[in-house]
């Protein structure tokens, strides 16, 4: 995952004005609605931080939400907690991803997913968590992050979840 790459000419950027989401189209409106009225707005607030995905042409490919929460031990596998205090404990949270449909099936997705658990595996050089959690939007989203070491949060069908063990581990093999 160190060396996540791109078409030559596309970049990764902090999202802003400039940049065209209502271009965006993703095929799931919720995805889409997000991006759209309120990715902006939160990350203004710093409640959450936006990077798109640009083609050689500037054209918006995709992009991903992150932002932090806490999450009471109990609701985590005991494997995870069994040494940690029983009290809230922080996690990073990777909030959206998505891929522009004109885009989608190129492996773009797993790049992106890539690049964002970078993002929050450099993050934790500073900021202290123990695990990456996601709430998946539909079953084939789930499948699709479930390929990647992203392990289903007991309890919770539908939200999955990456270790901090296990995101520094693919970080150094990768």
């Amino acid at each position: 995952m160190n060396g996540v790459r791109f078409p030559g000419g596309w970049a990764i950027e902090t999202l802003c004005k400039a940049h065209n989401r209502r271009s965006f189209n993703s095929g799931n409106e919720d995805v889409n609605r997000w991006l759209n009225q309120s990715a902006l707005q939160s990350q203004n607030k710093h409640l959450s931080s936006s990077k798109v995905l640009v083609d050689d042409q500037r054209a918006f490919v995709g992009y991903y939400s992150l932002a932090i929460s806490q999450v009471d031990f109990s609701e985590l596998p005991p494997e995870i907690v069994k040494t940690l205090p029983r009290r809230q404990l922080p996690v990073a949270v990777l909030a959206w991803l998505g891929i522009d449909a004109k885009y989608q099936g190129r492996g773009l997705g797993k790049r992106l997913l890539a690049t964002a658990l970078r993002d929050c595996y450099d993050a934790s050089q500073s900021f202290a968590f123990i695990a990456v959690l996601l709430d998946c939007i539909d079953l084939p989203a789930k499948a699709f992050y479930e390929q990647f070491h992203l392990d289903e949060l007991p309890g919770h069908p539908m939200r999955l979840f990456i270790s901090f063990q296990m995101l520094e581990k693919l970080m150094q093999t990768a």
